[in-house]
């Protein structure tokens, strides 16, 4: 007992020791910090963990945040820093909207959805931060996601008969969502390579959007009240790209050069919309699940809707003048059709994102107004315009107030675009939504969110509630949403 006691006070002395790091310590007690691997006795600092790396904020150069980078570990020469940051989220909802009843073909019910439902979800971010002994920077980042059965990509095991919650949670998997590798040197700039964000995600993790008021719960950009809300169907694809999956999905590289005077500038490409390891069997050109086909002329293979050598090129500029602080960003996209002379014809993707802000600090907390903008031959979330089709034409407005804890925000978003390919030259979509709330950060690390979200879908001759639904036609959700979300 008396070894088990020395043990046990020891220990409880090397954690003291490491818990006030902060304070002077002789030197021989700093060599043990060398390499790091996160063990620092800092403030919980929570950026984007999704780039969870010194660039996270899509700075290319290691100190260019300033204060955002002054609270989390950054390499000395010679050493690496190691990162588990994660979130675990609980989200509880209440939504109504016309995807809460099922219909047969000839108008009869055929069910109806819970509008109560309560989610959970985890996501772990590993990453590591390098420095050379000759300044050159390098590191590489991975987001882990949750997969839920019944959710489509993870159909195992089938919901019907239903299964007890511990035979769901065995069918729940983990997926790879962002997997890259960076190089850089504060002179020179940075290139990432991999599946990672393309330049308007670099550009804009939550700068110019008004994204981000909710804790990163999601709010349009694919929120957890799109994703739970009952019936599911009116969700509308997040059409302005940043931080959205269609976009940093496929595998790229991106460079980023450094910062003049508040500008950088950037260029990325990728050869396809997906990985090199996706699946291409003999007769690659036949393949219709191959992301590297550029051709589909075979019979029976009429999906035409792949792009392939997406190019990028765009720039940024980032301001504080006193109280008042501004920025703009401008990426010019494009890509390949694919060739073919069976099924639907698509256009090149050609089309301007761009974006803009202006945040003043009143004194009594900061208040910032931003703007979204992206149109041109795409046609939703990052897909090809149907030939003939109509340009889409999307934009997001928003306003932030922060003082403190407290983060309130207002959202409104317009998409008009083609919609249905079947229905060029009959009709084009219309969609838009508002949403509302804030998050409470009670300490640190933890967030408490509330919010408001309505949504609305029309296409003439479109019926985005299925078939046999009496009625409108037009898609229409509405819910309320409240959060507990803990980051690290």
């Amino acid at each position: 007992m008396r070894k088990l006691l020395l043990a046990s006070t020891a220990m409880l002395g090397a954690a003291t020791g490491l818990a006030s790091a902060q304070a002077p310590a002789p030197a021989a007690a700093n060599m043990m910090m060398a390499p790091s691997q996160g063990q620092m006795a800092l403030p919980w600092a929570q950026g984007p963990a999704a780039n969870n790396n010194n660039n996270s904020y899509g700075q290319p150069s290691t100190y260019a945040g300033g204060a955002a980078f002054a609270k989390n570990a950054v390499p000395t020469p010679g050493t690496v820093v190691i990162r588990l940051n994660g979130k675990v989220e609980f989200d509880a909802l209440a939504s109504w909207g016309t995807a809460n009843v099922g219909y047969s073909a000839a108008g009869v019910t055929t069910g109806k959805v819970n509008p109560i439902a309560f989610g959970a979800f985890m996501r772990l971010y590993p990453g590591v931060d390098g420095m050379a002994t000759n300044g050159l920077r390098y590191g590489a980042s991975i987001e882990l996601r949750e997969n839920f059965p019944g959710s489509g990509a993870q159909p195992t095991p089938a919901l019907a008969p239903a299964p007890s919650g511990s035979a769901y949670t065995s069918g729940q998997t983990v997926l790879v969502r962002r997997a890259f590798a960076y190089l850089a040197a504060d002179n020179v700039g940075m290139v990432r390579m991999g599946t990672g964000d393309g330049l308007i995600g670099l550009f804009d993790p939550c700068i110019f959007s008004a994204q981000c008021w909710d804790a990163g719960v999601g709010n349009f950009n694919g929120g957890q009240q799109q994703a739970q809300a009952a019936g599911g169907g009116v969700a509308i694809p997040f059409a302005w790209l940043a931080q959205a999956g269609a976009e940093y999905g496929n595998v790229k590289i991106v460079y980023m050069s450094p910062q003049f005077m508040g500008f950088d500038f950037g260029v990325q490409y990728a050869p396809s919309m997906g990985n090199g390891f996706s699946a291409c069997g003999a007769g690659v050109q036949a393949a219709a699940t191959c992301n590297s086909a550029t051709s589909s002329n075979a019979p029976g293979v009429t999906d035409s809707s792949r792009w392939y050598n997406q190019v990028a090129v765009g720039g940024r500029y980032q301001g504080t003048f006193g109280p008042l602080s501004l920025g703009v960003y401008a990426v010019y996209e494009t890509a390949a059709k694919e060739s073919t002379s069976v099924g639907t014809q698509f256009d090149n993707l050609s089309f301007v994102s761009a974006a803009t802000y202006v945040n003043y600090d009143t004194g009594v907390g900061q208040v910032t107004w931003s703007f979204d903008y992206i149109g041109g031959a795409l046609n939703g979330q990052l897909a090809m315009r149907p030939k003939g089709g109509a340009n889409e034409d999307a934009f997001l407005t928003g306003l932030l107030y922060r003082n403190g804890p407290i983060t309130l925000g207002a959202e409104a978003g317009l998409v008009q675009s083609q919609g249905s390919t079947a229905l060029v030259g009959v009709s084009q979509r219309r969609e838009w939504e508002v949403a509302f709330g804030g998050n409470y950060n009670i300490a640190p690390g933890i967030y408490l969110v509330g919010e408001y979200m309505y949504e609305f879908r029309h296409q003439g001759a479109f019926d985005f509630n299925g078939a046999g639904r009496p009625g409108t036609h037009d898609g229409k959700s509405q819910g309320i949403l409240f959060s507990t979300v803990v980051n690290w």
